[in-house]
């Protein structure tokens, strides 16, 4: 995943979108950068990694000498952006959050054209490079972006800073989000509505699917209506979204809480304590221990000083080395006593193993997993979550070949809850993992929990459903 944070004002903008994009360092670990756009100095801009360091202290040298009423900022899993380039359309800075599936047609479009990439991302072509020259391919800006729309297969949302004004321009089908923020001296843009309120602004908007707005310091205004469609990720309410935040107007943490409460109504079992596991799982756990009466308490302590992610080594070996040293378990809490614990959801399941070692070693009676999402049955085609090489490495795809003996399974009874295949395949992940019991979110409660209709939601992970368009 990325996500990205655009300002423009009356005013210097430089530390709002310093801020802004640094509200946004959950959803990134690669690369980081900042484009800035003033009178005096044109464009300025600046790329840094984050393998090494984090987004404040890499980019608090660069700001001090950047200056512009406009600019944008993006933290990403992927390719080094913002990408600045100058066409016939002018000079212009582009910032995405994507996932192009049909990448490798679309090189092969633009070589036989005799074009040129400069930007890699890990050996491919970097996708912000060529959505910029998609982009390049339009009479005007807004006939480029309707250019990306038609010609990418899987998502795009893209912040583009132009001497015209910043533009932001949502995945046309809405998979990810783009939300105006205003505040007295003008106007930004964000993936994230948390990176809003210590900044000052205040919600004004959230773009449409495949909606285009012009934004200025004086206003904004709408170069493309919305599509009718939308089918926005659901694990946005489930996983990666920070709890303060908002889509579509639906909060984050308050979304948890409800999937927290629907899994404690409707899979009811005796402990001593309920418990989340950081980050993410605690909005769920408030919401299941309310429901019950049970004690939330923390049986793990996340060690954040200097293990702020488990994500950051490039070697899965040290991945896993700084999973585990971030989370310290309790003891007292632990020892003889029995844990409902709330998760956001089981990919690979490895790092949810060795934390079952953990608690059993701790001493305790029994481990009850309660995830809040339905089973992760279909890799992620849209975004970069539970996508892998390999099916193998989802928990389901793993249960079912033990279970069937092959591989390449149709997956669609083991996606129906109320089926006898779907029941096998969690027993089976469930005597894998070491858990005493293991019961997954209903995908009508999920649905009910984020409150917007099923057709509007991306569900594919869970069912299969969604598509492309």
């Amino acid at each position: 995943m990325s996500g990205f944070f655009g300002s423009i004002s009356t005013d210097d903008c430089v530390a709002d979108v310093f801020y802004g994009t640094d509200y946004h360092s959950h959803l990134g670990t690669k690369r980081a950068g900042l484009a800035f756009l003033s009178k005096q100095k044109g464009f300025q801009r600046s790329i840094h990694s984050l393998e090494d360091g984090y987004f404040r202290n890499k980019f608090e040298n660069d700001i001090k000498n950047f200056s512009g009423n406009s600019g944008i900022g993006v933290i990403s899993d992927t390719e080094a952006q913002p990408i600045l380039v100058s066409s016939h359309l002018g000079r212009f800075a582009v910032a995405t959050v994507s996932k192009i599936v049909n990448i490798a047609e679309l090189e092969a479009y633009f070589l036989d054209k005799h074009h040129t990439f400069s930007e890699t991302s890990q050996g491919a072509v970097n996708a912000t490079e060529l959505v910029a020259m998609l982009i390049a391919e339009g009479t005007d800006f807004l006939s480029g972006i309707e250019n990306v729309y038609n010609k990418v297969k899987g998502s795009c949302s893209m912040l583009v800073l132009t001497d015209q004004g910043l533009l932001a321009a949502r995945d046309k089908l809405g998979r990810t989000p783009i939300i105006i923020g205003k505040k007295e001296n003008g106007f930004g843009a964000a993936f994230e509505t948390c990176a809003f309120s210590n900044l000052g602004y205040e919600i004004e908007k959230y773009v449409g699917p495949g909606e285009v707005v012009r934004i200025t310091a004086d206003g904004y205004e709408q170069l493309r209506k919305p599509n009718a469609k939308m089918q926005v990720c659901s694990f946005l309410w489930v996983y990666y979204g920070y709890p303060p935040s908002f889509y579509e107007g639906i909060n984050v943490d308050e979304t948890r809480y409800r999937c927290g409460a629907a899994l404690a109504k409707n899979n009811p079992v005796e402990a001593d304590f309920v418990a989340g596991i950081p980050d993410s799982g605690i909005g769920h756990a408030m919401g299941y221990s309310h429901a019950t009466g049970i004690p939330l308490k923390r049986p793990y302590s996340k060690y954040t000083p200097t293990w702020p992610r488990s994500f950051m080594p490039q070697n899965q070996n040290m991945r896993d080395l700084v999973a585990k040293m971030k989370l310290i378990p309790n003891k007292s809490v632990i020892s003889g006593k029995r844990g409902i614990f709330l998760d956001d959801s089981i990919v690979r399941g490895t790092q949810l193993k060795d934390n079952v070692v953990d608690l059993h070693d701790a001493g305790i009676k029994e481990v009850n997993m309660r995830i809040a999402c339905p089973p992760l049955t279909y890799p992620c085609e849209f975004l970069n979550f539970s996508s892998s090489r390999s099916s193998l490495a989802l928990a389901t795809h793993r249960a079912v070949r033990d279970l069937e003996n092959r591989e390449g399974v149709d997956m669609k009874e083991y996606s129906d809850c109320n089926s006898e295949k779907y029941a096998a395949m969690v027993d089976k992940i469930r005597e894998e993992l070491g858990l005493t019991t293991l019961t997954f979110q209903n995908l009508d409660d999920l649905v009910e929990a984020i409150g917007l209709p099923k057709e509007k939601l991306c569900t594919h992970c869970w069912d299969g459903s969604s598509y492309f368009e």
